[in-house]
């Protein structure tokens, strides 16, 4: 599990073809490693990855051609940065809201306005089949931010990222017609799946 605190950004050193998947390797910049074991989990822009190698700042993982295919994982090249955490332990402060790391589909930056104070008002593009679970107010993983809605649409959403944000995320690198992991609020789902569940008889 993660928060959707992006601790890093790193670089996409090298991805190799393994069969149908691929092996990445990734520049983990000031990210600390120094805890990080092989087998751990670090979410890269909010996708789910096993650390299989450790070399000094740099770390390995193989992304499967599932992944590849729900993801924006496959149409990162070498130089892309990206967006860093380490899985969340129970002692760590939940500073944004509980992430599995498990994309639930692929949006796209629509828009981009200036704000004032340096803020800026994102729009994303979404599948509709996800909107259900989008709420004003309510929380979205956005690339691995976790990020809070502040306007809603049948097929997008809108959000404002602080000076802050954009200072400690990919997202300055991104542009109108980029693609980005989208990941519901986990509460929403178990929301929607008690709602429809029979009530048992008494």
């Amino acid at each position: 599990m993660f928060t959707g605190i992006v601790q890093a950004v790193g670089t996409l050193v090298a991805r190799e073809a393994q069969g149908a998947g691929v092996r990445v390797r990734i520049d983990a910049g000031t990210l600390d490693l120094a805890d990080v074991a092989l087998g751990d989990s670090i979410a890269v822009c909010g996708v789910c990855l096993t650390v299989i190698a450790r070399d000094g700042t740099c770390w390995s993982a193989d992304v499967s051609a599932e992944t590849l295919a729900c993801t924006t994982l496959g149409r990162l090249a070498p130089g892309a940065r990206l967006n860093l955490e380490k899985a969340l332990r129970l002692c760590d402060r939940l500073g944004g809201h509980l992430v599995s790391g498990h994309v639930d589909g692929v949006g796209e930056v629509v828009h981009i306005e200036a704000e004032a104070g340096g803020a800026q008002r994102w729009s994303f593009a979404a599948p509709r089949a996800l909107m259900r679970y989008v709420a004003v107010k309510g929380s979205i993983c956005v690339d691995g931010t976790s990020l809070t809605v502040n306007s809603v649409a049948a097929d997008g959403f809108g959000v404002t990222l602080i000076p802050h944000t954009l200072a400690a995320t990919r997202f300055a690198t991104l542009a109108p017609g980029a693609a980005v992991n989208l990941e519901v609020d986990l509460m929403a789902r178990y929301a929607e799946r008690l709602a429809v569940l029979p009530v048992p008889a008494t």
